[in-house]
């Protein structure tokens, strides 16, 4: 399994970030018109293209150096390489195409870490505390702006601008600061989730407030058609995309992988625009199908590079936006409206937080970190605009002075999100920062739920690591594995242990697990590369963390000590006792696993029984069997009457004079078809299909 994945990838497999280019490289292309016939230049979004990626590496590196979060770094280059300024990037529409793949993308990663269930338990945030944030905002901007004047219409138009926060830039933050699980980022994406779905609405609200559109009939309808790809899009979730995802693991083939999730994304997202629904809701949408499968972590590691990617055009498209000559000329404006927006919704969030039964410590952070205004309020601003409705009432100029206050808050959001604890030490002086009680998070250690704090944990699956979990679960050792094998992750999970399917070549895969906090690292792919790769990637995720790997020969033994093992074991059987002596306790010897493995060597066939059926002649040849007990049996607390092993990958299970028939079910589940006796004296072999025993 790990082989063929390891040979499609040495053939060329595409980089995400190589997708992201030509995904890229069409999205500006089609903005553009197509590109042109065929001619000697080069194509006419390149030059766009090459900008935007000069740009953002540049801005990410500013921001790094000045410990700035990229997001900052990225609106205020967007600002200075735009039109308004600089005029780098002089065809701002050309980068909004990539932006919205940007956000699809980025509420696609958000998708993969909330799974249907944990969905589910916050339903109540998302419809009781989104409603009330989306309801009060709407009503006090429309008492606030009939008392000034203003008419019906615009007050209402106003209120949905307003009423709408950025998804991309409140979860990036929760991200970045790692409360994506705690009880705060639960509340925020709760209420976003809402204001997603109320998108829905106000797109079809905004024609019928200037007196166009269809009416509430046509609403209505729009709004059940919205309903029902909703429901089919999660209907899919529970039993199409998971046999799908299963099927395309199984080919071992990251350019199948890769092109299926994408392929998902951009699938699910264009089925719910047809209904109506945003694009960016869809993507999310199409992340719980696959968070649904067991491959969301590989998944989530193969499209972040994208999600970066895009997300880079997504907030510098948001800084094109922005007119610094508008700006200069109604400076006083734009930050009177700013401020004004802070207010209420910081305010209205607050409160509507606290209706929720949320304390101070949940419903401060979420409000600050809302008080800005969303990027689908663009999409609103500029379809009620073409339709005569203008911002708080202000006539031609409103368009400017929204787009100036929302790139502004924007912007501001990490300082706001900063002034929580202040605002918290004076409300509350003797209580404890946001987050900080226990209990509060719910995503565990780590978005996929598996714990390795003070944990072996194995990189890979292969015969050495077989042994030496063995040799831990004698000793009582927790350990847990991430693997790329389904078998093997399957295996284990019968076994009732740790597991996470997922490339651990990948630093986001690492830094997510919190690997720093693992007791010890075993990379046990039995691929040098793969090795260095891994070993390269953990240096950079967990310098300090306890590696322990092996080698084949005297020159991989030298480079894998160059980046960083301290401990690199011999070839064979020395490697799963090397292993037991460094990771368990002094009462479990090196003499114990000796004569553990002396009791249960590799297994094979003999001449005569691979004769005597087709699937005994592709046997793989000698197998270690997994275990000396039927683990299946130890985790129920029941027994067994004999064992056997399978011939394919080593599994031990009871017979089936046994009581549970884990040989049988092993069979059935895999389609390996040959066991043989694991019993002391025995060397008979059976095939499930020929049935036949020798």
């Amino acid at each position: 399994m790990t082989g063929q994945m390891r040979a499609a990838t040495h053939r060329g497999a595409p980089s995400a970030a190589l997708v992201g280019l030509l995904l890229m490289g069409s999205a500006l292309a089609g903005a553009h018109g197509g590109a042109a016939g065929a001619h000697s230049g080069p194509p006419a979004f390149l030059g766009q293209v090459t900008a935007l990626l000069g740009v953002s590496a540049l801005a990410a590196y500013v921001s790094f150096r000045l410990r700035l979060l990229p997001i900052i770094g990225f609106l205020v280059a967007g600002v200075l390489v735009g039109p308004g300024a600089l005029g780098l990037i002089h065809e701002p529409e050309l980068i909004a195409a990539a932006s919205e793949i940007g956000v699809m993308l980025l509420l696609f990663t958000i998708g993969i870490e909330f799974s249907l269930e944990r969905l589910g338990r916050i339903a109540r945030l998302i419809f009781l505390g989104g409603g009330l944030q989306v309801g009060l905002t709407l009503l006090v901007t429309l008492g606030a702006g009939l008392a000034l004047g203003m008419g019906v219409s615009n007050a209402v138009f106003t209120g949905c601008l307003i009423a709408l926060s950025s998804t991309a830039i409140v979860m990036k933050l929760l991200g970045e600061r790692g409360e994506t699980g705690a009880r705060t980022g639960q509340v925020a994406l709760g209420i976003l989730i809402f204001q997603d779905l109320a998108v829905v609405v106000m797109v079809l609200l905004i024609p019928m407030l200037a007196g166009e559109g269809g009416g509430l009939w046509g609403m209505g309808l729009a709004l059940l058609k919205a309903a029902g790809i909703i429901a089919l899009v999660l209907l899919a979730a529970r039993r199409l995309v998971p046999p799908v995802m299963e099927v395309v693991a199984r080919t071992c083939s990251p350019e199948i992988f890769l092109l299926t999730v994408v392929a998902l994304c951009f699938g699910t997202a264009s089925l719910t625009a047809v209904a109506g629904v945003s694009l960016a809701l869809g993507a999310f949408l199409a992340g719980l199908l696959v968070s649904e499968s067991r491959y969301g972590a590989q998944a989530l590691g193969e499209i972040l590079p994208l999600q970066i990617l895009f997300s880079a055009a997504f907030f510098l498209s948001v800084g094109l936006q922005l007119d610094l000559g508008f700006l200069a000329g109604h400076l006083g404006l734009v930050l009177g409206a700013a401020a004004l927006i802070v207010v209420v919704k910081t305010v209205i969030t607050a409160l509507s937080v606290r209706l929720l039964g949320e304390d101070w410590q949940v419903a401060v952070p979420v409000a600050l970190l809302g008080a800005q205004v969303g990027e689908f309020s663009f999409v609103l601003a500029a379809a009620g605009t073409a339709l005569g409705l203008s911002f708080a009432g202000l006539g031609a100029q409103g368009s400017g002075v929204f787009i100036a206050a929302t790139v502004l808050l924007m912007t501001l959001t990490p300082a706001l999100a900063g002034l929580a604890p202040a605002v918290l030490a004076r409300l509350q002086p003797a209580g404890p920062g946001p987050g900080a009680e226990p209990g509060q998070s719910e995503a565990g250690p780590s978005s996929h739920g598996l714990d390795v704090a003070g944990q072996t944990v194995f990189l890979g699956y292969g015969v050495h690591a077989r042994l030496a979990a063995r040799a831990l679960s004698r000793a009582g050792q927790p350990y847990a594995v991430v693997t790329r094998s389904p078998d093997g992750a399957s295996e284990l999970q019968r076994r009732g242990a740790s597991v996470l399917i997922a490339d651990y070549t990948r630093a986001a895969t690492l830094r997510d697990l919190n690997i720093a906090a693992a007791h010890a690292v075993v990379i046990a792919d039995d691929d040098h590369d793969t090795t260095e790769r891994a070993l390269q990637v953990l240096r950079t995720v967990a310098p300090a963390v306890r590696v322990i790997t092996h080698a084949t020969t005297p020159a991989a033994f030298q480079s894998l000590q160059g980046l960083g093992a301290q401990h690199i074991l011999l070839p064979g059987r020395e490697v799963a006792a090397g292993l037991l002596d460094l990771l368990t306790p002094a009462g479990v010897s090196r003499q114990e696993l000796a004569r553990q493995l002396a009791e249960h060597p590799p297994v094979v066939l003999t001449p005569e029984q691979q004769a005597q059926c087709s699937h005994a002649q592709t046997s793989p040849g000698p197998v270690t069997p997994e275990a000396d007990v039927c683990v299946a049996c130890v985790a129920q607390g029941d027994t067994w009457v004999h064992l056997r092993v399978c011939m394919t990958c080593g599994h031990v299970g009871c017979c089936d004079s046994s009581k549970n028939r884990h040989a049988t079910r092993h069979a059935q589940d895999t389609g390996h078809a040959v066991i043989r006796s694991a019993e002391p004296g025995e060397a008979w072999a059976y095939c499930y299909e020929h049935r036949w025993t020798k």
